[in-house]
């Protein structure tokens, strides 16, 4: 349960942080990256020494793999706050559902994970309902202008997010083998801040009080919510935890009534509850996989 709790609120600081980042308006996608992790640093690194962490955590064997998880990880930002720039929240949001789900598809394409029909029914299902929320905003249906229409812009950056997203968790998991968490974010941070400044060429905007607020504001939020997320699965396996990632898309909705005055399409609602659905499918699947591992190593162990 404070796994779960743990999770629930770190949702809910992330939700907060995408609303104040959407809240900046005029900010371009690689400005808000760098907002995003230069002030998420901040509490991080309290964190680390408070717990006496830090040296620890700047240890690595595998610095190039952190860089290019960072550059994966930069880029899926960008494209998923340009997407927040052009997209109701809760669409924007309901999108990057679609990244568990890219995972599967991913690992049994590049890694040659064994996939079975169960979990491809799934992933089909679930891509389908990405489908749904997508079809609106492609005016290439519509209007035959499919770049002229902002939204379908974000629309396709929101899925290309999404796709980046499952590259960089993959990498994540490569990481994993040799690298702490404390490690693996810390070197994220700092790697995506450098990053993100190679987009100043291509315009930065020079943000008023209100939007500087905005932006400090949800990079701590983000920190924050980084840290409680890791915590959580301190406490609860990640098969237990990863479902309540979709409380997200009810804040979204919330959120982005009350802030901005989108009200949720049916087809954003019917796309996203089939994509949850599916992800839920794929996570518990997963879960049971693992368990039935975990029982043929005990069963083969002398």
């Amino acid at each position: 349960m404070r796994g779960i709790a743990l999770k629930v609120v770190s949702v809910f600081f992330f939700v907060v942080m995408a609303t104040l980042l959407k809240a900046t308006e005029t900010i371009p996608a690689g400005e808000l990256v760098f907002f995003r992790c230069f002030f998420a640093f901040l509490p991080v690194v309290f964190w680390l020494l408070w717990r006496g962490q830090l040296r620890a955590a700047l240890h690595t064997r595998n610095p190039l793999g952190h860089v290019l998880r960072a550059l994966v990880g930069a880029s899926s930002m960008g494209l998923g706050f340009f997407a927040l720039t052009r997209l109701p929240l809760p669409e924007a949001t309901a999108i990057g559902y679609a990244a568990p789900l890219l995972i599967v598809v991913f690992s049994a394409l590049l890694l040659k994970e064994a996939v079975h029909v169960f979990r491809w029914t799934a992933v089909v299902v679930g891509l389908f309902g990405v489908v749904i929320i997508l079809w609106p905003r492609l005016t290439l249906f519509t209007s035959g202008q499919p770049l002229g229409n902002s939204e379908a812009l974000g629309a396709i950056a929101a899925f290309g997010g999404a796709i980046l997203t499952a590259f960089a968790l993959m990498q994540v998991r490569k990481l994993t083998r040799t690298e702490r968490t404390e490690a693996i974010v810390v070197y994220f941070f700092i790697c995506a801040s450098i990053m993100s400044l190679a987009t100043i060429p291509f315009g930065w905007a020079m943000p008023t009080p209100q939007q500087a607020v905005l932006l400090i504001a949800a990079g701590f939020f983000g920190g924050v919510g980084q840290l409680l997320m890791t915590s959580s699965y301190r406490y609860a396996d990640m098969s237990v935890i990863a479902p309540f990632e979709y409380v997200s898309l009810l804040l979204t909705i919330i959120l982005g009534l009350v802030v901005f005055g989108d009200v949720p399409t049916p087809a954003m609602v019917l796309g996203a509850t089939i994509i949850m659905a599916s992800g839920i499918v794929v996570i518990l699947r997963e879960h049971y996989l693992g368990l039935d591992r975990a029982k043929a190593r005990e069963a083969n162990t002398p």
